[in-house]
């Protein structure tokens, strides 16, 4: 199935460009792939999203329909990116940062970076999915909140990731980025947090 980019220029030259793939459970315009990809572009990345085929369908029947298996997510994503020009990062929201991660060496990406990775499925630490970031074939890089259930700083710390992958946490952020009201942080920014850091680190800094 063929699915149209949403692109997010900036103003002026961009000094990135972003293949960014939505979560699990959200299409490619929800308000938090809305607010991250703004805030991205502020900061002159170049975004262009796209939707995995069970979520285009979903689009087209008002049905939903769960994620396709591993295999179908890696050719839909592997299909976007030789739609794009070089250089480019790849990257996404949850489920579509850990696509992203496992392609972004063998597409000849320039980096990967997640917002919000699925380490563990929540209340299942046992069950990580990293095996994949022991042993990278570029750099990445993951921005996740500290009380995220699908990875915490404590769990986190006991993993043996490649060094070439950097963390950032933001502080009192969920899977979502949204943080405590007690906190006195906003979703809105950490969620400018988090583009600031990515863009960051797609321009070499």
């Amino acid at each position: 199935m063929s699915v149209s980019f949403l692109v997010d220029e900036p103003t002026g030259a961009p000094l990135a460009q972003l293949l960014l793939a939505h979560g699990a459970g959200a299409p490619m315009d929800s308000p938090f792939m809305d607010l991250l990809a703004a805030a991205l572009a502020a900061r002159h990345v170049r975004v262009l999203r796209f939707e995995f085929p069970y979520m285009a369908e979903r689009r087209e029947t008002g049905r939903k329909r769960p994620p396709n298996p591993m295999p179908v997510l890696q050719s839909a994503f592997r299909d976007q990116a030789g739609r794009i020009d070089a250089p480019f990062y790849v990257g996404g929201k949850s489920m579509g940062g850990r696509v992203a991660s496992m392609l972004a060496a063998e597409i000849g990406a320039s980096g990967f970076v997640c917002f919000g990775y699925p380490f563990h499925p929540p209340g299942k630490p046992e069950r990580t999915r990293i095996d994949h970031l022991q042993e990278l074939g570029c750099r990445g890089l993951i921005v996740q909140g500290t009380r995220d259930p699908f990875g915490k700083p404590d769990e986190v710390a006991g993993y043996a990731l490649d060094p070439a992958l950097r963390l950032h946490w933001l502080q009192s952020g969920e899977h979502d980025f949204k943080p405590l009201k007690a906190s006195g942080l906003t979703q809105q920014g950490l969620i400018t947090e988090a583009a600031e850091v990515a863009a960051g680190f797609m321009r070499g800094i």
